[in-house]
């Protein structure tokens, strides 16, 4: 994630000012390689936490594009510590391609001394195992317009050219009020500040309620990036931001409309199968100490209800365009049962 307590660790949050960090390495991977990272398949490893919204897109994005075989993944462990994302998921603790333990020592390839935190998703230059890039805003972009040469027959568009004004301007008022209005909520120090963002968050779902009343995607009749940036914030919503966060004036469950719309994404391929409840909420309750000293992780909610009907369909809309969906996820890559609804 690229959140910034203070830079004193997971017990800072909830104690010191929260500042979204700004993504350091902001090199882009284009197809012509003007920053000095051409794309090509096979070279770069993408590192992303099943925990984290900011990743979750790339994952998303990776996945409806049908990038597996050209971007390789690595998933860190839900639980980090106060020195990085750890490869504690990997035998040995190491990440068998790049070699190392800790997310850190491919930022410390790259720039020894940098400032700011180790987030995720972060792209790393297989050959020489330095990050390339964090920016987390950027990486989906291009992963949907540079890497266009590897996309797999039948990928959706999820950047049109026509639309890219709307798009942009949506998802603008999804970050500064959803995305991130939520990380303001649960890391406030004072109630006026708390109040605040919390009011924002809810002002901003109603608008998207009266929105997405009458349309099945947020923009155009097919899903886009906007989407996949709302989507994995609604997705951690009832599980840790109504309560960890306390954005608790309703739940997503108690919206039809947003209920239904993140249903409908859920159970769309390349969403879903990319989500792991078990990680999302160990991750919230057990990293950020300042704001649960307990580390208690809650049982709920009931996740079955993401795959019960939604009924989205009737408002017409084409998921994927003229394209398919993505194919089966790759062997390796799937949701262990107890991370997903309907496990034993």
């Amino acid at each position: 994630m690229s959140d910034d307590a203070g830079g004193d660790g997971n017990s800072a949050y909830g104690h010191k000012a929260f500042k979204r960090s700004r993504s350091h390495f902001a090199d882009r991977i284009t197809a012509d390689g003007r920053d000095g990272w051409p794309v090509a398949a096979g070279r770069y490893r993408l590192v992303a936490s099943r925990a984290c919204p900011w990743a979750s897109r790339a994952l998303v994005s990776r996945r409806l594009l049908g990038l597996e075989d050209a971007l390789s993944l690595a998933v860190v462990d839900p639980i980090q510590d106060d020195r990085s994302w750890r490869f504690t998921l990997d035998a040995d603790g190491r990440d068998p391609v790049l070699g190392i333990h800790l997310l850190s020592e491919a930022y410390d390839r790259r720039e020894t001394g940098y400032p700011g935190g180790v987030s995720v998703p972060a792209i790393v230059d297989v050959p020489s195992g330095a990050l390339v890039t964090n920016d987390y805003q950027q990486i989906t972009l291009d992963l949907a317009t540079e890497w266009s040469a590897l996309h797999r027959p039948g990928a959706p568009d999820l950047y049109p050219r026509a639309l890219r004004d709307e798009i942009d301007t949506v998802m603008a008022q999804v970050y500064e009020d959803v995305n991130n209005g939520v990380y303001r909520a649960g890391f406030a120090t004072n109630q006026e500040e708390y109040e605040a963002a919390c009011t924002a968050v809810f002002r901003r779902l109603e608008l998207l309620t009266d929105r997405l009343a009458r349309r099945r995607y947020l923009v155009g009749d097919t899903i886009t990036e906007a989407d996949i940036r709302l989507f994995t914030t609604l997705v951690r919503f009832d599980p840790v931001y109504h309560g960890h966060f306390k954005c608790n004036r309703w739940k997503l469950a108690e919206n039809p409309v947003l209920w239904a719309y993140a249903r409908d994404l859920y159970q769309t391929p390349g969403f879903g199968d990319t989500v792991d409840f078990d990680h999302i909420k160990r991750h919230y309750y057990q990293v950020h100490t300042g704001i649960n000293p307990t580390g208690i992780v809650p049982l709920g909610p009931e996740l079955s209800g993401w795959l019960t009907p939604h009924h989205r369909a009737e408002l017409g809309g084409r998921p994927f365009g003229e394209g398919t969906p993505p194919g089966p996820v790759p062997h390796g890559e799937e949701i262990p049962p107890r991370g997903r609804p309907g496990r034993p």
